[in-house]
């Protein structure tokens, strides 16, 4: 068991009503929808997962939303987005069909993979979705190199680069955030901190608990992030993006958030508390949202309810659209691999 009384060290603050709102209406609106979409759909992907109508490994982002969408506001459409294995929220986030991302975790061919990936690897490049990666850490060098790109390209635009806390011992996140500050690289590395990796306490497996710290070590704009609160991560990201835009290079930002369920869906999360799950269940950003909705007057809790409907049956949809969509032909194995179309494939 996780020493809940280091853990609670890294607890972030509870997510409060804002008083004097500091967006407007249709922010919120957008973020409420676009959360309670991520919500919804990775509830029912938990559901489909204990009918095993998805297989393999599958890690949800429930009460990490705001992680997301707090950033999707901050940032373009021309913007690129990578990170790990914990992917379906970014491209719900980002306007991927949720169709296209459900076939994906049903191995279909109307998938945003072509059913080659799964729940660890979609990749949607009509939306700049990189991907993500199964490999612990190894999207972030890649999202150095797609940073380095788009500076050498002069486009403008950066790399948002996520990782989770258990990333930050891998020498190549030390490597890429070097190289991404000796060359002043238009990137945004976001550790998505949630306490745990995936199943040891941070306090338990690194020396530095405030992992924001890390990329002081090469002069880096680093700073921790009360992820709980999507108005925080959204000023977050748009400080970082205004430095990467005017070519003063990286920032590092640590999101401190929390996942309601286990690391992946085999994962009983017994090393943690139930009170300690219950407490930042109380901190839902989601709900902080509702509340400032309500709060101003922009919606009533009826039209709220009708947005989450909406969002319900846009869920159902997708996994009709799942079952009802056909499985990759067999000769699909030798296509999506190398550039050469006629590859001497040994068949036999």
């Amino acid at each position: 068991m996780a020493d809940t009384k280091e853990k609670a060290k890294a607890k972030p603050a509870k997510a409060k009503v804002q008083a004097e709102p500091k967006f407007s209406k249709e922010t919120y609106m957008r973020w409420f929808e676009s959360m309670k979409l991520i919500r919804r759909f990775e509830e029912k992907t938990g559901q489909l997962y204990g009918q095993q109508k998805i297989k393999g490994f599958c890690h949800l982002y429930i009460g990490q939303e705001a992680c997301v969408a707090g950033a999707v506001s901050a940032l373009t459409k021309d913007d690129k987005w990578i990170t790990a294995y914990r992917d379906h929220a970014h491209p719900l986030a980002l306007g991927t069909s949720p169709n296209a991302i459900m076939a994906e975790m049903f191995a279909k061919v109307t998938g945003c993979s072509k059913g080659k990936g799964g729940s660890m690897h979609m990749f949607d490049k009509e939306v700049n979705f990189m991907g993500g990666h199964g490999i612990v850490g190894g999207q972030v060098p890649l999202g150095a190199g797609v940073a380095f790109a788009e500076k050498y390209n002069n486009t403008g635009n950066l790399c948002i680069c996520y990782m989770g806390d258990g990333a930050v011992r891998q020498g190549a996140f030390h490597e890429a955030l070097n190289m991404a500050m000796t060359w002043k690289l238009p990137v945004i590395f976001v550790i998505e901190n949630n306490g745990y990796a995936m199943g040891t306490s941070v306090t338990r497996t690194s020396n530095v608990t405030e992992l924001y710290k890390l990329g002081l070590s090469y002069d880096m704009p680093s700073e921790p992030v009360e992820a709980m609160s999507v108005e925080n991560v959204h000023e977050a990201v748009a400080r970082a993006a205004e430095r990467a835009r005017a070519g003063e290079g990286p920032t590092l930002l640590e999101f401190r958030t929390y996942r309601y369920k286990g690391h992946s869906m085999s994962d009983p999360a017994k090393y943690r508390t139930k009170e300690e799950l219950e407490d930042y269940k109380g901190r839902d950003t989601i709900e902080a949202v509702k509340a400032t909705i309500l709060k101003n007057g922009w919606a009533t809790e009826e039209e709220l309810d009708q947005i989450d409907e909406q969002v319900k049956q846009q869920v159902a949809e997708s996994v009709k659209f799942a079952e009802e969509s056909p499985y990759p032909d067999p000769s699909e194995l030798y296509t999506d691999i190398y550039v050469e179309k006629d590859y001497p494939y040994i068949m036999d």
